[in-house]
């Protein structure tokens, strides 16, 4: 559905303390090195892009505006939102249900160090991960 997303930072060595632990948690890698930008996601897919302003002004966040990544089960967003609080992120919303979405949307909602809104989701029943081993 879309070819890359890219988040501002205003120190890319504190995002990379952030956001490796917590896409790792999500099972995404990063598969290329990118002079001043780190990168997460494959190689001719969806792509993460992490840099500092390209026309050298600060990184601000969106109002109103987030990222939500796909979880492969509840347990990753369990993970993603431990991972973030661990490395400097804050909590904008625990891991749980939200049925206001669909019966089965299990979140969580953090902010990286510079105030981005993120989040993990997961949209499998909790007996679909059962069957398939987690």
């Amino acid at each position: 559905m879309f070819s890359h997303l890219t988040l501002g930072t205003n120190d890319l060595d504190r995002a990379g303390h952030f956001y490796r632990p917590v896409m790792a948690a999500l099972g995404v890698t990063e598969p290329f090195d990118m002079p001043g930008a780190i990168v997460f996601g494959s190689l001719t897919g969806p792509k993460l892009f992490i840099v500092t302003p390209f026309d050298g002004a600060a990184a601000s966040q969106g109002n109103g505006t987030h990222a939500a990544f796909l979880a492969p089960d509840r347990a990753a967003v369990d993970a993603f939102h431990a991972a973030a609080l661990a490395h400097g992120g804050s909590d904008e919303g625990a891991p749980g249900l939200r049925p206001h979405y669909h019966a089965h949307y299990y979140g969580a909602y953090v902010r990286d160090p510079d105030g981005n809104k993120l989040q993990a989701v997961c949209h499998r029943r909790a007996d679909e991960e059962a069957d398939r081993g987690g």
